[in-house]
């Protein structure tokens, strides 16, 4: 007992010998019928399958609902102290049953389990057994309607089942449901812990609470939550016993604060429960890290913004999604590298929809650490929920119990939302009005989020607000006016977009490599079926997002997509990546501006689940597309963008997330007719902190330019110029290319002869330079350097201009070579490794 009670939370894995099996649904399963496979460890069936050999992703789809899965696991007892099983996710309709005793029956795979079963082990040769009943006859079972439908899936009695739409989801999501142990099966004690934090006014407060058996504390000499600041310094609290455990709440009169990564440091403390026993051993149980900051969500004037420690922050980044989404795990290695890629690229804010899953611990501790804003949806999307049965309303408020009491404590946490679009699916299907809402989510989920996750701010359905809930310019909407909806960019700024919860949806190409690991590979053009069944879609829609795609290549280039794929398919894919790398990059120039009143804008989705034109900005190995390369531009927490002010003439708008103010210089330079220099001027600047600063072009000259052709008195002035921004050593920090005419007259004037060079330097096996310079201007730059990742893509060159890309080697052995592509350059320039 002494071990154990220094130990109090110790989880090891279950070692065992596992096997996976199907059987038609409610078919029992025996020893002598076959068809068992040996796995390694329990994962979702599809993830087994995988591992065995037996199924991919790109063969032959099947529907993992309609049959029973069953995992058995034998092994031996654990050693003493360890007497709980831990499920920690059983998707969907689990039976688990000890040595043919029942032991838990699971009606939903976001809960969490832990059973207590020292009564049913045997020393050696423990059979635990695990059946996944196939939803295929739930979702055939007669139930009354629904009040509204929802086009994203094909079974409307999904509403009934407390599982994920992630692979249930024609259109977007791989046809990979998930089914069986979704998350670890662990060892365990019947000792819990919580912790819970909060700022008060300037005054941090940590509680721990532990849920132990009576007489736990008798058999320690002392026990102390302790929190460590990044100096080392100690602030401790005694634990005090309660009939039902323990307690105690460390203060902190002025915590350092943690701030998104974008406005400041995200400082954490180190907490620890430090135990002493009777016989003098000691123990120090790390309970994770904590930060102290406010939330609060800004509604003045019905709009939506978030203010972090009084801070108005602009949130931008997009949904993730598992980066797996065969088996929904990743290791935390893994999680580190897209998050930091993320992160370098300027995102603050990660949305988890309600139509996927909770993630994993190293997400949020690593989101913590990095100082990554999370909005987070229950797993509750689109559909008329039946939350008048009473056995589903109990199930779906102790998924919100135990989810926010899971997330409560994490710093990153900054948004627990009730559903994802339900109110907005139930008005734009036509519903009345007094049912666009629920209670459960407007008292039931609020209630309990600020019961147990009280530092987080609490917001009942991702689109929500205003007259009508996908209303742009009140609280928050799905935003696709620019995109699916095919409004002009210039709706970005006349829609008064508050906040995006996620906006900006488009078929995004990727580039050759990912292209290559389509089924049918680089023959597969956009037109076939191969391609179009990875093409995002709404079920019963007469288009998808290529053909949104499409539009917009026509708006900037004026080319007809339809014959570009038959005369040139490469020129089609280069104007298609180029055409959302400007349409996004405008868009968020548009929202981070000075004086706007969007308080930020999340994309749809920021990674792609398999290799295809997808809605993600990075492909589904993480490699960037173009559009990723555009938005680390604008995103970035110091960056300038340029707007179109029409008869008012073009506005610099310097962005400056950080503290500190800056004392920068910002540089004009305008071109005309290739390489033409028709004007340059600078201007100093100070930049306060956490602000945008806007500057009339026009400021940088000493005499007056129609920069962007809005006076027409006389031919154009200018076809292309930069705005930069500059350190005081004349460092670029920042910069924005611009075309006042638009891109299309630029890309369509392919010339042979642009004066553009470049060289490959090789650094070491896995890195080199690429220097680049250009006599006239160079439109749409794009690097084709097969097994290499560059550190920018999808660029403009100015006339004159020299830069230097650093290049990463992602394909071993992978050649130092390739070619350089740009739009108004007719054919490419090769390049090669001396």
């Amino acid at each position: 007992m002494r071990a154990a009670a220094l130990a109090p939370f110790a989880r090891e894995p279950l070692a065992a010998r596992w096997r996976m099996r199907a059987t038609p649904p409610g078919e029992p399963v025996h020893d002598d019928n076959g068809g068992w496979i040996e796995i390694r460890e329990p994962k979702t069936v599809a993830a087994c399958l995988r591992d065995a050999g037996r199924w991919s992703i790109d063969g032959a789809a099947r529907d993992f609902d309609a049959e029973d899965w069953w995992f058995e696991a034998r092994f031996d007892a654990p050693p003493e102290g360890l007497d709980t099983l831990c499920f920690d996710g059983l998707a969907t309709l689990a039976q688990v049953s000890l040595n043919g005793a029942s032991i838990l029956d699971s009606q939903s795979m976001f809960l969490a389990h832990r059973v207590p079963v020292r009564d049913h082990l045997k020393p050696r040769d423990n059979l635990l057994a695990m059946r996944f009943a196939a939803l295929a006859p739930e979702l055939a079972r007669r139930r009354p309607r629904p009040r509204w439908r929802t086009p994203m899936v094909a079974h409307q009695q999904l509403r009934w089942l407390r599982t994920t739409l992630l692979g249930r989801t024609p259109g977007w999501s791989p046809p990979v449901a998930p089914v069986g142990p979704w998350r670890p099966i662990v060892w365990g004690s019947e000792l819990r812990h919580r912790l819970a934090n909060g700022l008060d006014g300037t005054r941090g407060w940590c509680d721990l609470r532990v849920d132990a058996p009576e007489g736990w504390l008798k058999d320690l000499d002392a026990a102390e939550l302790v929190l460590i600041d990044r100096h080392g310094h100690e602030h401790v609290a005694p634990l005090s016993a309660s009939a039902d455990g323990a307690g105690a709440r460390v203060t902190i009169a002025e915590p350092a604060l943690w701030w998104p990564h974008t406005h400041g440091e995200p400082v954490l403390y180190r907490a620890q429960l430090r135990l002493q026993g009777r016989d003098g051993s000691r123990a120090g149980v790390p309970l994770g890290r904590v930060g102290f900051r406010s939330i609060a969500i800004d509604q003045a004037d019905g709009g939506f913004t978030l203010r972090v420690n009084g801070e108005r922050v602009f949130c931008r980044g997009g949904g993730w999604t598992p980066l797996d989404p065969v088996s929904l795990r990743s290791s935390r290695d893994q999680c580190r590298a897209a998050l930091e890629q993320l992160r370098s690229a300027g995102a603050n804010m990660l949305r988890l929809a309600g139509t996927l899953v909770e993630e994993e611990p190293p997400f949020y501790e690593l989101c913590d650490e990095l100082g990554l804003l999370v909005w987070h949806d229950f797993q509750f999307a689109s559909m008329d929920y039946p939350f008048g049965d009473a056995a589903f309303a109990a199930l779906a408020e102790r998924e919100v119990r135990e989810q926010a009491q899971r997330l409560g404590s994490h710093a990153c946490v900054a948004v627990l939302c009730g559903n994802s679009e339900v109110e907005q699916q139930a008005a734009m299907w036509g519903v009345p009005r007094e049912q666009w809402r629920m209670p459960f989510f407007d008292e039931t989920a609020a209630r309990l989020c600020e019961e147990f996750a009280p530092g987080a701010a609490y917001w009942p359905s991702s689109a929500h607000g205003g007259s009508f809930p996908h209303v742009a310019d009140a609280g928050t909407t799905s935003y696709y006016g620019v995109g699916a909806y095919e409004r002009p960019i210039a709706d970005a700024r006349r829609s008064n977009l508050r906040f995006a919860t996620e906006c900006l949806a488009f078929a995004c190409i990727p580039d050759d490599a990912a292209l290559a690991r389509m089924p049918g590979g680089l023959a597969t053009r956009a037109h076939h079926p191969a391609w179009k069944s990875r093409s995002p879609r709404d079920l019963g829609a007469g288009w998808d997002f290529d053909d949104v795609r499409d539009h917009y290549v026509r708006e900037l280039f004026g080319e007809d997509p339809m014959r570009l794929r038959h005369a040139d398919h490469d020129r089609y894919l280069a104007l298609g990546r180029c055409a959302i790398a400007e349409v996004m990059g405008a868009a968020y120039a548009e929202w981070r501006r000075a004086n706007s009143a969007c308080g930020g804008a999340l994309l749809l989705q920021l990674r792609d689940f398999w290799a295809g034109a997808g809605w993600g900005v990075l492909d589904e190995t993480g490699a960037p597309k173009s559009a990723f390369h555009a938005l680390r531009r604008v995103w970035a927490p110091l960056a300038v963008a340029v707007t179109d002010e029409g008869g008012n003439g073009l506005v610099a708008h310097a962005t400056n997330d950080g503290a500190q103010a800056l004392d920068v210089r910002l540089v004009l330079e305008a071109w005309r007719d290739g390489d033409v220099r028709i004007a340059e001027g600078e201007k100093a600047l100070r930049l306060p902190g956490r602000t945008a600063t806007a500057v009339p072009l026009l400021d940088l000259l000493d005499h007056f330019m129609d920069l962007n052709h809005a006076w027409r008195f006389g031919p154009p002035a200018c076809e292309l110029l930069r705005v930069r921004l500059l350190d005081r050593e004349g460092a670029e920090l920042s910069r924005a290319v611009h075309f006042p005419l638009g891109i299309g007259p630029l890309a369509a004037a392919r010339r042979r002869d642009l004066g553009l060079e470049g060289s490959l330097q090789r650094i070491d096996d896995t890195h080199a330079r690429l220097a680049l310079a250009t006599r006239e201007w160079a439109v749409g730059v794009h690097l084709d350097l097969p097994g290499w990742r560059a550190s920018d893509d999808h660029f403009h060159l100015v006339p004159g201009e020299s830069r230097v890309v650093q290049l990463e080697r992602v394909a071993p052995h992978a050649d130092l070579a390739g070619t350089v592509h740009a739009l108004n350059l007719a054919g490419s320039l090769p390049l090669e490794a001396a």
